[in-house]
């Protein structure tokens, strides 16, 4: 049985449907942008807590940078999730996560212990969630916007 035997083309061909049908990549893009959707949202609603959360991380004004961090936010996701300059989109949530990561999990800084790992942990995986908004932008830019 070769590589390409009709038994393991089949299920690639049909992994490949659904990988690559727009509802899927909706449903990716909206995980990817999970965060950036929730946190705003979070912040509107809550928005003496978004003011703290300013203030913890010395974000002065604090309402601007509130304010501005939930416009940002929401107008990125929609750009990465609708196609529409998704690449800009993409590039701006990476840039802000790497920011934002080294901003607030400052993990070197701590004592050793729970918290630390918890914050090494985060940090790391925030650098995987810039790296994904990368690919996307990657993505985007080679096989032509919103596709």
């Amino acid at each position: 049985m070769t590589a390409h035997s009709p038994s393991t083309t089949q299920p690639k061909a049909l992994l490949a449907r659904v990988v690559a049908a727009p509802a899927t990549r909706t449903a990716a893009l909206l995980a990817l942008c999970a965060a950036y959707i929730q946190g705003p949202l979070t912040k509107i609603f809550d928005f003496n807590g978004a003011l703290a959360e300013m203030d913890h991380f010395g974000l002065h004004p604090a309402g601007f940078f509130a304010v501005a961090v939930i416009v940002f936010e929401l107008t990125a996701s929609a750009m990465v999730v609708s196609g529409f300059l998704r690449w800009v989109g993409a590039l701006a949530l990476a840039g802000f996560t790497l920011l934002a990561t080294f901003i607030a999990l400052r993990f070197w800084e701590m004592a050793p212990g729970m918290d630390r790992m918890m914050a090494t942990n985060a940090f790391f995986e925030h650098l995987g969630l810039a790296g994904a908004f990368v690919v996307v932008a990657a993505i985007d830019l080679t096989k032509g916007e919103g596709k």
